[in-house]
């Protein structure tokens, strides 16, 4: 596999939080914090570099066996 081919791949990077109010200049920071990861680490290139970001609702994530939501109480 050739250099050039490693640089046309498009990163897409899916993060996942619980819908607990982040705020729009956190998201902006982990879009930017997750693409400066694979530019530095992978050698991607951050305009062909997606991140998206899932606010899960508390009732849909579960840890422990239970739903996180019963967990905060």
């Amino acid at each position: 596999m050739t250099n050039n081919l490693t640089k046309k791949v498009m990163p897409y990077i899916n993060i996942k939080v619980t819908d607990e109010q982040v705020t729009k200049e956190q998201k902006q920071k982990l879009i930017a914090g997750a693409t400066q990861l694979v530019v530095d680490i992978l050698g991607k290139n951050p305009e062909t570099t997606h991140v998206v970001i899932d606010e899960v609702p508390v009732d849909n994530w579960g840890v422990s066996g239970k739903q996180y939501s019963e967990l905060k109480n």
